[in-house]
């Protein structure tokens, strides 16, 4: 038998799996030569456009019960249709680890979608069923997150309780979500003195913007160049790195005001082992209150072995 690739989309009934199936059919990418075969274990309010089905070469069949996934099934359908790869939309009242697959079909990726709204509910009610979803798959996208923006970070607490290696994706009505929660850096943001190597400066600075609340009052302690503006007062520097968020023409210096009292004897681009408290405060450069570091010590130090660091 030739090897036949296997697409798994778990998910509770309305969470979005038809949604994200879609979408992915839409792609140029999974546009490839073959047929697809969509397996769907339960009729959603939504169905898929016919002109999409046809554009991607997909036939769809419906199994109704769980006995319609089994190994004899599955090699039914696969014997008819003799698809380039098969998505199976499994139903989430189903227990996954009752499903078995053909020996030749080869699991290329199972996906978890979670409805945000919904979550709680089943994760209180059916938590066996959620966790046998989420378990195995590499991804879990929660969506409809709108308006449980405050409890992502136990959402996901949750959900790596049970797969700590998934990849965890949150989505709004306007699309992912582009959040740091605390739990994710790679720091301890109670310790004494909070040291930032190279993947810590940056998170540090990108998550300052949005939740500077996090730092206020706190000792930070990091290595980087020293910026004099020429319109900055005379005891005041941005320590920071260069920054490479996506190509080499992409650079971006990345620091925030300091007050030090002997920024006289600072030269712009020498290197300095900055330690200092983050306060809240104006700044005009900010347009408004933003990070404002007020020194405790800075050190010469030599230069980084990475000079540069990347968001990639």
């Amino acid at each position: 038998m030739k090897e036949r690739p296997v697409y798994i989309i778990n998910g509770f009934l309305e969470s979005g799996k038809t949604e994200f199936i879609t979408f992915t059919l839409g792609q140029p990418y999974f546009r490839i030569k073959g047929k697809t075969l969509l397996i769907l274990c339960e009729e959603g309010e939504k169905e898929y456009p016919k002109e999409l089905l046809k554009a991607s070469n997909t036939v769809v069949e419906l199994v109704e019960e769980e006995e319609g996934v089994s190994e004899k099934n599955l090699q039914a359908l696969d014997k008819k249709h003799k698809p380039e790869r098969i998505i199976i939309e499994y139903n989430g009242m189903w227990n996954f680890k009752n499903l078995k697959l053909p020996w030749y079909f080869k699991l290329e990726q199972q996906i978890t979608i979670i409805n945000g709204v919904t979550f709680p509910m089943y994760y209180t009610n059916m938590r066996s069923l959620l966790a046998e979803q989420i378990r195995n798959s590499e991804m879990i996208v929660m969506n409809r997150c709108d308006d449980v923006r405050d409890e992502l970070s136990a959402y996901k607490r949750n959900i790596k309780a049970v797969n700590p290696t998934a990849d965890v994706i949150f989505e709004d009505s306007k699309g992912e979500i582009d959040e740091i929660f605390e739990d994710d850096l790679p720091y301890d943001l109670n310790a004494d003195v909070i040291e930032l190597d190279n993947q810590g400066y940056g998170l540090f600075y990108l998550d300052a913007m949005d939740h500077l609340e996090r730092y206020e009052g706190k000792t930070i302690r990091f290595v980087g160049m020293v910026l004099k503006p020429d319109d900055f007062p005379k005891d005041y520097f941005v320590p920071g790195r260069m920054a490479m968020t996506c190509c080499a023409e992409d650079m971006a210096f990345l620091g925030y005001a300091c007050e030090y009292e002997d920024t006289g004897r600072l030269n712009d681009q020498e290197w300095v082992k900055v330690t200092a408290e983050v306060k809240k405060e104006f700044w005009k450069d900010y347009k408004g209150e933003g990070p404002v570091l007020y020194a405790k010590s800075v050190e010469k130090t030599s230069e980084p072995e990475e000079r540069i660091i990347s968001f990639n």
